[in-house]
């Protein structure tokens, strides 16, 4: 019997398999499937110990489209060793996105405690400068995300829209652009702004969703359903199809509650809050 969900325009709808991290991807695929969800973005750690090329099929037989690749980044380190890992690491990582048929690797691109934000950033760039040629010979496209600044001691020193475009821009490479996630820049009074600049540099790659919520439980454990927090998301959302983006709505949800559900339960409540607050 057909879910009667899947009668609402779910055609822009994008599930991270991090978002039912409870599901093993083949489960992942057939549930999102029956719902009538017709895309995801693959989380590296849900490939692990599988057979790539038997996902990717599977994936095919239900007709899913694989939006992206989760994640690649984490350049900057006191250590030249581990620097080198991290570019080895997101070489890697460009493979596995050509093996399972995403076009794109979002990047979270890294920070350093020990070292100052600029010093990051300055390897961030170097990482980046590493991985391009690889990437523009795999048809890989780079997304960085940047990342709310409560993440800014070791998660990313990337954390306004402006510092993603920034970096963008200085490659000026059709491989190289952005990703926005509403749970990290909706605060930012710059962000309509930004958006904006994306679009006349045709460098916006990705548009991440889900909600804050208050109080907020935990800072990366805790996101909320599209409408259950303060992020007016219709409002970013238009902002990012005035560009012309015309992609995919992907709902990324980090959440310790969700994670510990029903996760068929929770898909169906994903399509009413899509359908209602996005």
């Amino acid at each position: 019997m057909k879910n009667p969900l899947s009668q609402s325009n779910l055609s822009r709808l994008c599930i991270h398999t991090a978002t039912t991290k409870p599901l093993p991807i083949e489960e992942a695929v057939k549930i999102y499937s029956e719902h009538g969800v017709r895309a995801m973005t693959v989380w590296r750690d849900a490939l692990q110990g599988k057979n790539v090329n038997e996902v990717k099929k599977l994936i095919e037989q239900y007709n899913i489209k694989v939006v992206s690749l989760c994640r690649g980044g984490f350049f900057p380190s006191v250590s030249v060793v581990k620097r080198k890992q991290a570019i080895d690491d997101n070489i890697q990582a460009i493979d596995e996105a050509a093996s399972i048929g995403a076009p794109m690797i979002v990047l979270v691109c890294g920070a350093e405690p020990r070292q100052s934000l600029e010093t990051s950033r300055s390897q961030i760039k170097a990482g980046l400068e590493a991985i391009l040629p690889v990437a523009e010979q795999k048809k890989i496209k780079l997304a960085i995300e940047p990342l709310h600044p409560m993440y800014a001691d070791d998660r990313s020193a990337i954390n306004t829209l402006k510092q993603a475009n920034d970096m963008a821009e200085y490659f000026d490479s059709p491989w190289i652009g952005v990703a926005i996630d509403v749970y990290h820049v909706w605060w930012d009074p710059d962000l309509e702004d930004e958006i904006k600049r994306c679009g006349a540099h045709g460098n916006l790659f990705a548009f991440h969703i889900c909600d804050w919520k208050v109080p907020t439980g935990h800072i990366l454990f805790d996101r909320g359903l599209m409408g259950e927090g303060c992020i007016d998301i219709p409002q970013i959302r238009g902002w990012v199809e005035q560009t012309g983006f015309d992609g995919f709505h992907e709902v990324e949800i980090f959440s310790e509650k969700y994670w510990q559900s029903d996760q068929v339960e929770f898909i169906k409540n994903i399509i009413e809050a899509y359908n209602k607050f996005t």
